[in-house]
């Protein structure tokens, strides 16, 4: 698996995440799944993604967008 389809893995994980504990726990959860769509968009634009740097340095394979 790519560095690319991790990421979007991860971030689309802890959206739902941070949606159900927004909905069942406390609706500030909900400021975790904009934090996650910042960085999203911000990565979009500067290419910086601190999980891709991350999983650069435990060795997964680079893919497109996180090389």
């Amino acid at each position: 698996m790519s560095i690319d389809r991790i990421v979007l893995a991860f971030a689309g994980a802890v959206v739902l995440l941070s949606l159900a504990l927004g909905y069942f726990v406390n609706q500030y959860w909900l400021l975790l799944a904009a934090f996650v769509g910042f960085n999203l968009l911000q990565s979009a634009f500067t290419g910086f993604c601190p999980l891709a740097i991350i999983l650069k340095k435990l060795g997964c394979s680079p893919g497109a967008a996180f090389s």
